[in-house]
């Protein structure tokens, strides 16, 4: 068992949108990635996400309505709800907790997909 600095960890990494496995909790993960300007709007048909945010500002957008995040806050996503997380401030630093099923683009597919995520920790 070792710990994990955050501020350490996030400096190991400068790609964005591209989450970095910092640990495993049963079949979830604890994932980090730096988040700058918008994603795309997208789904997952199982799995939920927990969003926290670690440093800087991000807006969790809903096709009806948008929320917005702080250092220390979190939202949790339901799986089949459509999303499109973004970053307010010129990045911002997000630990996502997700079952190890998940796909970071859910049901679409693009140049943003990862398949074969870097573990860092």
């Amino acid at each position: 068992m070792k710990k994990v600095n955050l501020a350490e960890a996030f400096s190991t990494f400068s790609d964005y949108w591209s989450p970095k496995i910092a640990g495993d909790v049963g079949d979830f993960q604890v994932k980090l990635a730096k988040f700058k300007g918008a994603f795309d709007w997208h789904h997952h048909e199982r799995e939920d996400e927990l969003f926290l945010v670690v440093e800087g500002c991000m807006r969790m957008g809903f096709r009806d309505h948008f929320v917005d995040l702080g250092p220390g806050e979190f939202i949790i996503v339901p799986h089949l709800v459509e999303h499109r997380p973004e970053a307010l401030t010129d990045e911002c630093h997000v630990m996502l907790l997700e079952p190890n099923t998940i796909l970071n683009t859910g049901n679409i597919e693009n140049e943003l997909t990862n398949r074969n995520l870097q573990r860092i920790a």
